[in-house]
C-alpha cells in the first residue's frame, strides 16, 4: 500500500494539485480501506476537514495507480 506522501507526490506531479493527508484518509474511508486514526483527531464521528468533492476522483485515481482499489 502506498504511503500518504507517495499519494501526495503522485497527485502533485500528475494533476498539479496539493492535497492534505486528512483528505486522503477521508477518501480511504469512503473506499473502505480503513485508514489509521490520526493522533490529533478530535472525534471519530465527524471530520473537521472532509475531502472536497472535486478532489475525491483525483485521490481515487491515485489509489488505482498504486493498486489500492479497483
Amino acid at each position: 500500500m502506498a504511503t500518504y506522501r507517495q499519494i501526495q507526490e503522485y497527485v502533485e506531479i500528475n494533476h498539479n494539485v496539493s492535497i492534505q493527508t486528512c483528505w486522503i484518509a477521508h477518501v480511504k474511508e469512503i473506499c473502505g480501506l480503513n485508514p489509521k486514526k490520526a493522533p490529533n483527531r478530535l472525534s471519530d464521528a465527524e471530520r473537521q476537514k472532509p475531502c472536497p468533492d472535486d478532489k475525491v476522483d483525483i485521490i481515487r485515481e491515485a489509489f488505482r495507480h498504486f493498486n489500492m482499489v479497483n
